[in-house]
């Protein structure tokens, strides 16, 4: 297990995660994903340790795509006051 790799993925994931433009999708990853302050800016690799094991990871990422699918048909990301576009505007 390369320690640095995962928690890097795992502030990333959380980081995207936050700007879901919708908040009862978002609440699914509050619920299933990275629980409401387990991460902030002096977060070390070992208070992770927690989502890092093959298992706990491989379904960290498997909520973090399916987060991410929903918010891709419901309301996109928000982020610095300006919305993404929805799929079929991209046309």
């Amino acid at each position: 297990m390369d320690k640095t790799k995962r928690f890097e993925m795992i502030k990333a994931m959380e980081l995207i995660a936050r700007q879901v433009n919708d908040e009862c999708i978002f609440e699914q990853w509050l619920m299933c994903g990275v629980a409401d302050g387990d991460i902030d800016k002096n977060t070390t690799p070992d208070e992770l340790e927690d989502y890092m094991d093959d298992e706990d990871f491989a379904e960290l990422m498997s909520t973090f795509i399916h987060v991410i699918a929903c918010a891709g048909k419901h309301g996109g990301l928000y982020c610095d006051g300006v919305v993404s576009k929805a799929p079929e505007d991209q046309i």
